[in-house]
């Protein structure tokens, strides 16, 4: 059997010294090796209170007053100082000084050389100070040096967070036989790593925080745009409606509407005159859902004034000009008006997709349009009127380019001729528009993939005309 040697631990060691080391001898190394072992506990009892502060303090500032303390302990330094960079200016954030006195010369001469260093860079021209900055930056460790004396023996690091250096840790000592061991700068370096680590954690919960105000703003923004797109389809003599706005985002763009025709005050008449209106704003998200809403309160404003679809169009298209003209943003309207005692839908179209019509008699389907430019583009401006009669069993979809422009994995489009064949079949087999609607959506959705998202907003009203 092979045996193994014995290799004694390093208290056998201590134990057993070679017989040529007297008594003092033996007892000086004792004590040197108890001396390392208690400094080597120190080191990692102070690292260790530093990593239990990263992980409890929810408060940055509270991390930096540590910073100076733990350096200069952990390295048995006279003090250290923390220098921040924080746009374009240098700062000195904190100070620990072991002597009170000496720590407010101390403090003066970072101070000075903090102003100095930011007076240097607020200098230089933007581009200079993004090719300047990182040497301006290692400077400060040679106006330190000259600041305090070439006796005071100083160490500084970079404190680099996300690529970016956002300060300085500076460790000294006046003791003229204290040396900075690599055993010591790897200690500092730590530290100003660990100061690091905090700097990025506090910007990530900023962000958060940002993130979550931002998203119950949009929660709130949603919601408030859906109290004011039509909650129940209204009853109207003669035909029956469906309707659905299917956002891509949590706030969008689409808008219909369903507006009683008549002067302010005039109690709702079922058998009156209603519009039914559907537009599109150019954009998704919160922009195009505050013009959407924009949008909205003026048209409902103009159709009290009970003129014809065109100069509702025309009017309003000269009122939002001036709002729409810098926002770069437009807006694609359809607005119709149903009579129940005529079944005549006037309608005018200001560059909106045009809405479908599917004759009952006939198994035939056309488009309802005008000539008209978009909201917003032009002040100047003229929109045509036209009319339809409509007939028992009729069918009108209104709808956005959503629905056209949903693509499959392929990057395919629905386009407007699957549209229209699926309107067909669904107007020969369902009677209930909302039937039709939700045929409609779910057409696109199989077209599109089950589970992928759509990129844009899709809206739909259904109207029948009853028998």
């Amino acid at each position: 059997m092979t045996s193994i040697p014995y290799s004694p631990s390093l208290t056998d060691r201590s134990n057993a010294l070679p017989t040529s080391l007297d008594g003092t001898s033996v007892l000086a190394l004792k004590e040197l090796v108890a001396r390392l072992s208690r400094e080597q506990t120190k080191i990692q009892d102070l690292l260790s209170s530093l990593g239990f502060a990263l992980r409890s303090f929810n408060n940055l500032n509270q991390f930096l007053e540590l910073i100076p303390m733990m350096a200069s302990r952990v390295t048995d330094a006279d003090g250290g100082a923390l220098i921040m960079f924080r746009n374009g200016q240098v700062k000195l954030e904190q100070i620990h000084c072991q002597d009170p006195r000496w720590g407010q010369e101390v403090r003066q001469a970072f101070e000075r050389a903090a102003r100095q260093l930011t007076t240097s860079i607020a200098k230089l021209q933007p581009t200079e100070a993004l090719i300047k900055f990182p040497a301006a930056i290692a400077s400060i460790d040679q106006q330190m040096i000259q600041t305090l004396g070439e006796e005071i023996q100083v160490f500084g690091t970079s404190i680099v967070a996300r690529t970016h250096e956002r300060g300085r840790l500076f460790v000294f000592s006046r003791d003229p036989n204290y040396a900075w061991t690599e055993q010591r700068q790897k200690l500092v370096r730590l530290v100003a790593d660990q100061t690091a680590v905090a700097i990025d954690n506090d910007e990530l919960t900023t962000e958060l925080r940002k993130k979550e105000r931002l998203d119950r703003e949009l929660e709130i923004g949603a919601d408030i745009q859906t109290r004011l797109l039509p909650r129940n389809c209204p009853t109207i003599e003669g035909i029956q409606l469906a309707a659905r706005c299917k956002t891509a985002s949590r706030v969008g763009g689409d808008y219909y509407d369903f507006i009683p025709v008549g002067s302010l005050g005039q109690t709702v008449d079922k058998s009156g005159r209603w519009g039914v209106t559907i537009g599109d704003v150019m954009g998704k998200g919160v922009p195009a859902g505050l013009i959407m809403t924009m949008t909205r309160g003026m048209l409902r404003a103009e159709v009290l004034n009970g003129h014809s679809p065109a100069k509702i169009l025309q009017h309003l298209n000269r009122v939002m000009y001036a709002d729409l003209e810098n926002s770069n943003r437009f807006v694609t309207l359809f607005y119709s008006e149903y009579d129940p005692k005529t079944r005549i839908l006037s309608y005018s179209n200001a560059a909106h997709n045009p809405p479908f019509v599917w004759r009952s008699a006939t198994d035939t389907i056309g488009r309802l349009d005008t000539l008209g430019m978009l909201i917003g583009l032009d002040a100047n401006t003229s929109y045509q009127d036209c009319q339809i009669q409509l007939f028992p069993g009729d069918l009108i979809i209104y709808y956005t380019d959503g629905f056209t422009e949903a693509a499959n994995p392929m990057g395919v489009q629905f386009d407007e001729e699957n549209l229209i064949q699926a309107f067909r079949w669904a107007a020969l087999h369902y009677s209930d528009p909302q039937e039709v609607l939700t045929y409609l959506f779910d057409q696109v959705q199989e077209f599109v993939g089950i589970g992928n998202p759509n990129t844009d907003d899709m809206t739909l009203v259904v109207l029948r005309v009853t028998p």
